[in-house]
């Protein structure tokens, strides 16, 4: 019988296999009112977040890009009309709630873009497949980021780019301010707009149990990227990491 191991879920201790099913409920819970949090939440910089993203992708026409837990599909539409009909934007997300969310705004836009439920740590893809894999504000979730990370560089053509958007460690003279909105502001916010605090204060946990960002340049060093970089935005309230694959 193997041992059960443990992990973080927010600031609690959970089992391994409590935490999928613990953040599926986050997010089956704030499906419907998820864009509308992000926009309040960040002002709308998540929007220009992202388009940076896109930006520094080195995305061309004819392109296959993968965009991991990318929920309501921000990402996908903006990489679908990067790619252009020749290239290829498949939209994954672990939620399905989440999931079905980002698949009818790709029919909305009347875009050619496949939504498929998939576990990062497990991806259903081949071997050096995609130019570009991408994971926005998802890999905190993750109950093994370094598997999670592995999988991302083994479906990445050589050459590929692995890019990580996820909210970090924020610069050191701010942080006093910035624990007030995320543990009294972000909450209220939340019991508010979507009706459930207890959702956005795991997510604001989360972000403080999140690696900073050397350590996460680190992990993806040890999962195979090479050149690593990183870009601070907002003062380190989100960081953008670029890694290749040699």
């Amino acid at each position: 019988m193997s041992e059960e191991h443990s992990t973080h879920f927010g600031y609690k201790t959970v089992n391994e296999s409590e935490k999928a099913k613990k953040v599926a409920e986050v997010f089956h819970s704030v499906a419907d009112n998820y864009d509308l949090m992000n926009d309040v939440m960040s002002a709308g910089l998540h929007r220009g977040w992202k388009r940076f993203a896109v930006g520094v992708s080195g995305v061309n026409p004819g392109d296959r890009v993968l965009d991991i837990a990318g929920g309501s599909g921000d990402l996908s539409k903006l990489f679908a009309k990067k790619v252009g009909r020749s290239g290829q934007v498949i939209l994954t997300d672990i939620n399905a709630s989440m999931l079905g969310v980002g698949r009818d705004r790709m029919l909305d836009a009347g875009l050619s873009v496949p939504a498929l439920q998939c576990d990062a740590e497990k991806l259903p893809f081949p071997d050096g497949y995609f130019d570009c894999v991408i994971v926005a504000f998802g890999l905190r979730n993750m109950t093994h980021k370094d598997r999670a990370l592995a999988e991302m560089q083994r479906v990445l053509k050589v050459g590929g780019r692995l890019l990580v958007l996820e909210f970090s460690k924020v610069w050191q003279p701010l942080s006093k301010l910035y624990d007030v909105y995320s543990f009294k502001l972000l909450p209220l916010m939340g019991k508010l707009l979507a009706k459930d605090a207890e959702s956005y204060q795991y997510l604001a946990e989360s972000i403080r149990m999140h690696p900073d960002q050397d350590t996460l340049k680190q992990m993806m060093i040890e999962a195979g990227l090479s050149k690593v970089d990183y870009y601070n935005l907002v003062a380190g309230v989100v960081a953008l990491h670029k890694g290749y694959k040699t």
